[in-house]
């Protein structure tokens, strides 16, 4: 019976990525061990022909606290785009969950450094530039999703954050709005930080300053987002503004149900415009305008980037940014 790349990584005391990288002359293999491992394959068996593996993505899915990170239409369609187009290049998909609150987190992360399939992509949404150091030890190509770090060591392939909140925020000014808000997440998130920026782009742009207090802090919850404009509407000292973009659809959602149920008029008294396009978006009262993500096209786009990592000599470090659109639906109105 032909020996597994287990069965030699096993006799060998060696990882099977080692094994795989030998057999088939890659990189990133000394060559006592390249001979150790020829060695101990042909004793159990092994050909000169290179074994024949399972062509195999990893897709990682990396959790903070799972406030963002969660079983949503986003993240769905994201992953309906990396399965999709995996297929399409004839290889299987494995998804791995590593949560930094679980106490067996690192043995996940040394499992993943020590991985024999061909690639491996990682949603980033929720990471910290030092969560990068967890996997510095990857002998494969690896793809960052949905966010990006200055000090990058991986490719990325992200929504253009900065221009997507410039956009929305511009079409505010254009209807009129001068006075105009955010629903910030009270939890950080890579993605929310550039969206702010887009948002104080535009209102700088127009020659205004950024005003604290129509900014407004919110859990990235629909049910946490609702709670928390609640007792802001509750106390009294709130002051609204024309109009709030926000970070996401999620938190939108929230806060358009404590203002409707104050009695504040959407977009009669105030307008919001969300970020991402869920399905929703079609479904709340008023129907939200909002910022389309192309989230399939994201997540393909990632497995064809990692596949130009695994199939050439391509040492660059590329950061994707896919654009967006502005949907336009009911939740704004125009201001004289």
């Amino acid at each position: 019976m032909k020996p597994t790349v287990k069965d030699i990584a096993a006799a060998a005391n060696v990882s099977p990525a080692t094994v795989s990288n030998a057999l088939n002359n890659r990189k990133g293999v000394s060559e006592d061990i390249k001979q150790l491992v020829f060695k101990v394959a042909k004793e159990m068996g092994y050909s000169k022909e290179p074994i024949v593996e399972r062509k195999i993505f990893r897709f990682v899915i990396f959790k903070r606290h799972g406030y963002v990170v969660s079983d949503t239409p986003f993240f769905s369609s994201l992953i309906e785009g990396i399965e999709r187009q995996s297929r399409a290049l004839g290889y299987e998909l494995l998804i791995s969950h590593i949560n930094i609150r679980d106490e067996d987190y690192i043995d996940l992360v040394n499992s993943i450094n020590n991985d024999n399939s061909s690639g491996i992509i990682i949603l980033a949404t929720e990471m910290l530039p030092e969560d990068l150091e967890l996997f510095r030890n990857i002998r494969i190509p690896v793809v960052l999703l949905d966010s990006s770090f200055r000090e990058n060591i991986y490719d990325c392939v992200l929504i253009n954050n900065i221009d997507a909140a410039y956009k929305a925020t511009s079409f505010l000014f254009e209807n009129g709005h001068k006075r105009i808000g955010y629903l910030h997440s009270s939890v950080y998130i890579n993605n929310f930080k550039f969206r702010r920026q887009g948002y104080l782009n535009a209102i700088q742009e127009h020659g205004l300053t950024a005003d604290p207090r129509y900014e407004l802090c919110l859990e990235p919850t629909m049910e946490g987002a609702y709670r928390d404009m609640k007792k802001l509407l509750d106390s009294g000292t709130l002051k609204l503004p024309s109009a709030f973009f926000s970070d996401n659809d999620i938190i939108a959602f929230g806060a358009m149900k404590a203002i409707a149920e104050k009695g504040i008029a959407i977009p009669g008294d105030v307008s919001i415009i969300g970020f991402d396009d869920m399905p929703f978006c079609e479904m709340t009262s008023p129907r939200l305008t909002t910022i389309k993500v192309y989230k399939q096209e994201i997540g393909s786009i990632a497995v064809k980037r990692l596949m130009q990592k695994i199939s050439g000599n391509d040492n660059t470090i590329q950061k994707i940014e896919v654009g967006t659109e502005l949907v336009i639906r009911d939740s704004h109105r125009r201001v004289e």
